[in-house]
């Protein structure tokens, strides 16, 4: 039921439309449910017999203003009553089916756009208790999966329940004893059904989470064949291919068993059912309580309650496939982001003032950051560097709130980011991560990226800023060229560049480099760093960096290790210090035999 209520929270803005296609189905069923009284008719009237017997919603063309009983005037009348009801119900249903595929694009619409908004909004650590293949089938079978349990699979059986509910009517209206053989076997179907749905619901959950390890294992195949190919593990990575191909297939062949099952057992039902109404309806005939047109409409009925019955077991084996997608569309609708958004908007905050007070954080029990204290002011230059899994980028990344600390406080102007608008906070900064991510799409749009409506004046500055202006003129399409998924087709140190001028061209207050230079050659990140600090002297610079020359200019350098700050000052300070950081500055400088490649390279362009 709770799913069902989230559903419809997206699908009542278009009940008006459902009800009108109901209502259309109750004009082209009640139609179709003439036919046969029509068909008797015929053979009653119009060909066999000579008096008229019974009584019906069509009696009055028998009155003889329409032709006398046995006559070509009779059967002619007979035969437009019956083509008008023919024509109203297929005119109906098309128009019907047409307007319902309209509503059910736009639900399916609705409900990808609410899960891809909720995808925006949750933070990365939720985000990160699904994997891609699960996020996939989310936001792409589970909405179509889900927008037909309304658009579809509830018109399907208003339409069965119309149709059985009214075809008893007009049993009972021809002969009450023509109900005996439905009634008996309606019971045995529905247990039949009861027991299969529960067994269906099991199997579909599994078919889903086949489908999301299918998408999973492929998507992590296209990301990574360089890898798999560099490694030569071709052959590791078909064996992990077919092993989700055969779990994805032999869920299916369990589905598949289970229908063929339900099938057989239904079929059995419904044969006997027919059979023995058909032998019901021709004791009636023979001895005289029914005529015998009305042994057709009988033997016609009976086929559609039987079909309908089977329309409604059908869509109930296929309700918990569609209840499976919306359960899970509904627990990831209704997943809490551990980054509550703030109230407060910094927009018109322009020397921005930052403060770490006390910053402790830490994950699954473990401390990453422990005891930091800083304070940068508006346009000071921070490095911040360490070993691998010293805390820098975790650092850097609270100040955009992608992790709240545990216990301390981050303040921008004296009041702690968590009271700042998410949206209105990240606007302040300008962030290069360390994993490099390209658009597949155009250079140009990949700069553009943080302002969308740059021209390409803007685009140039920054990429001549962030020394990529020479080598992407050397590229055959220029800026115009097209880099592939992840940036494949341009080198790592070309990634970043491309990235760093990205943010360079959203020129925010606070320029946060996370070890995103380290793919360029010491000369040209020398270069990089010399132009950033010229032509944006008053931006504050937040760098991180394992070499430790790319923070030698810093006005503050701060050592970190194991989540704690161990020494801190500027570069001379520090070296006289002869500590963590001057050891290691020593041993970098003295392996530094790094050629300036870029440079070369475009000397020779």
């Amino acid at each position: 039921m709770e799913v069902l209520k989230f559903g419809l929270k997206y699908w009542k803005k278009y009940l008006p439309g459902d009800i009108l296609t109901k209502l259309m189905s109750c004009i082209a069923l009640s139609a179709d449910l003439m036919l046969p009284l029509i068909a008797s008719m015929f053979i009653n009237y119009a060909i066999k017999s000579n008096e008229v017997k019974d009584d019906n919603i069509f009696s009055f063309m028998l009155s003889g203003k329409y032709g006398e009983i046995h006559s070509m005037e009779l059967f002619f009348n007979l035969f437009i009553v019956f083509i008008t009801l023919l024509v109203i119900k297929e005119v109906t249903v098309y128009f019907r089916n047409i307007l319902t595929e309209k509503l059910g694009l736009k639900l399916e619409t609705d409900l990808r756009k609410a899960s891809f908004h909720k995808l925006m909004e949750l933070d990365s650590e939720t985000i990160s208790q699904y994997n891609t293949g699960e996020l996939l089938t989310l936001l792409n079978s589970d909405t179509i999966m889900f927008k037909d349990l309304f658009c579809r699979i509830t018109l399907y059986i208003f339409d069965s329940i119309f149709v059985i509910v009214i075809t008893i009517v007009l049993l009972a209206t021809i002969n009450p004893y023509l109900l005996i053989v439905p009634v008996i076997i309606i019971p045995f179907l529905v247990v039949a059904l009861m027991q299969f749905r529960k067994r269906a619901r099991v199997n579909y959950q599994t078919i889903r989470a086949s489908n999301s390890n299918m998408s999973l294992t492929v998507q992590e195949n296209i990301e990574a064949v360089r890898l798999v190919r560099s490694f030569t593990n071709e052959a590791v990575e078909k064996r992990k291919f077919d092993a989700a191909n055969t779990r994805l297939k032999d869920s299916y062949v369990k589905q598949v068993n289970l229908s063929a099952s339900f099938e057989a057992v239904f079929s059995i039902i419904k044969q006997t059912s027919y059979i023995g109404s058909i032998a019901v309806a021709a004791v009636l005939v023979m001895k005289g309580y029914m005529m015998v047109g009305y042994l057709v409409a009988c033997v016609d009925y009976i086929s559609k309650i039987i079909g309908f019955v089977s329309q409604i077991s059908n869509c109930m084996l296929q309700m918990q496939q569609q209840l499976v997608s919306g359960r899970k569309m509904l627990d990831f609708m209704n997943s809490e982001s551990k980054i509550p958004d703030g109230t407060i908007s910094a927009a018109e905050i322009k020397d921005i003032h930052l403060q770490v007070k006390g910053a402790h954080m830490s994950f699954n029990g473990k401390n990453v950051l422990r005891d930091i204290n800083l304070d940068i002011p508006y346009g000071k230059k921070l490095g911040i560097v360490g070993g691998t899994g010293c805390g820098k980028s975790v650092l850097l990344e609270s100040f955009i709130r992608i992790h709240d600390l545990s216990s301390g406080s981050i303040t921008l102007d004296d009041k702690d980011i968590r009271e700042y608008s998410l949206e209105s906070l990240r606007e302040k900064f300008a962030y290069v991560y360390q994993d490099v991510f390209l658009f597949s799409n155009t250079i140009d749009s990949n700069i553009a990226y943080s302002q969308p409506d740059a021209d390409r004046k803007l685009v140039k500055e920054a990429a001549i800023h962030a020394q990529a202006h020479n080598f992407i003129q050397s590229l055959q399409e220029g800026y115009d060229t097209i880099v592939g998924e992840r940036g494949l087709g341009i080198s790592g140190g070309q990634k970043q560049r491309v990235s760093i001028a990205r943010a360079l061209l959203r020129n925010a207050p606070v320029l946060v480099l996370d070890d995103s230079t380290s793919a360029l050659d010491v000369n040209t990140e020398k270069r990089l760093l010399k132009d950033i600090k010229e032509n944006f002297p008053d931006r504050t610079l937040l760098i991180s960096a394992h070499r430790l020359s790319s923070v030698v200019d810093c006005d503050e350098i701060i050592y970190m290790k194991d989540g704690i700050i161990l020494e801190r000052g500027t570069f001379d300070e520090l070296m006289a210090l002869d500590g963590h950081f001057a050891s290691v500055y020593r041993i970098q400088e003295a392996q530094d035999q790094s050629i300036d490649f870029d440079a070369l390279a475009e000397k020779e362009v």
